[in-house]
């Protein structure tokens, strides 16, 4: 039997490999956000994994990032992603992957890419559409500053920002140490709140809280998305928590030019 977890708890089946962000950004913005479907990988990555570096086939790897780019009008720039808190241009990382973990463009070169499998992803753009960025928040990187330092890096007004919550690891899948919370509490009071204790010294954390509460802090305060599990909608993305070995999805921004 062919059983579809999804819908069996309550959650829309979806049959495209990819989406977009649902946010007024101008038109000349434009996001993918990929999922688990389609692609050529097999076993434990099967879907579309973009991941080059999780032990997937190569060759899968290239053919699956070569049907996201048919979908994105520049090139994308991937980066080696490392928890930190580093923003490099995104043309930059066009030849070689940058360690980074965060993105900007403004010249319409390259596609500002984020890589997950359970870490937060969040594009940005303005509301003029001269600048866009993508940022990976794991929570380390979002405790450290990833989120601040982007914003800070596309030098515009945070007022004109916007920003989008790509799917993650749900507030319901979360669960966390007293360190997670403490690196948060420390520095942002307000961030009790994003943990719900469930005792044993263990916390489930609202990692979407978590990055509201730091864009609103920058002085950000259009943020859209932030409502799906990539550890419960198996049938739709990867969950390094849920799985181990696995996949990785990818959410896009870039400036279309005319």
């Amino acid at each position: 039997m062919n059983f579809d977890l999804n819908a069996a708890i309550g959650i829309p089946a979806t049959d495209t490999p990819f989406f977009t962000a649902d946010w007024p950004a101008p038109a000349h913005v434009k996001t993918l956000i990929t999922t688990r479907r389609g692609g050529f990988s097999q076993g434990v990555y099967a879907g579309l994994n973009v991941g080059a570096h999780v032990g997937d086939d190569p060759e899968a790897v290239k053919k699956n990032r070569e049907t996201v780019q048919a979908q994105v009008s520049v090139p994308v720039a991937y980066l080696n992603q490392t928890h930190s808190t580093t923003v490099v241009r995104a043309a930059d990382a066009l030849a070689t992957p940058a360690d980074a973990d965060a993105a900007v463009d403004s010249d319409g070169l390259a596609a500002c890419a984020a890589m997950t499998a359970d870490c937060l992803p969040v594009l940005f753009c303005n509301r003029a559409g001269t600048v866009v960025a993508a940022a990976h928040a794991g929570w380390r990187g979002l405790a450290g500053g990833i989120l601040e330092n982007t914003v800070r890096a596309m030098n515009v007004p945070p007022v004109e920002i916007m920003a989008y919550l790509a799917p993650a690891i749900g507030p319901d899948a979360f669960e966390v140490g007293q360190d997670v919370k403490d690196a948060f509490c420390g520095k942002m009071p307000e961030a009790e709140s994003a943990f719900e204790n469930i005792g044993g010294g263990k916390y489930l954390a609202d990692i979407y809280a978590l990055a509201r509460q730091t864009l609103q802090r920058e002085g950000v305060t259009q943020i859209y998305g932030g409502n799906r599990c990539t550890v419960l909608e198996r049938d739709t993305f990867f969950s390094y928590r849920r799985d181990g070995q696995t996949g990785r999805m990818v959410s896009i921004v870039w400036l279309e030019k005319d």
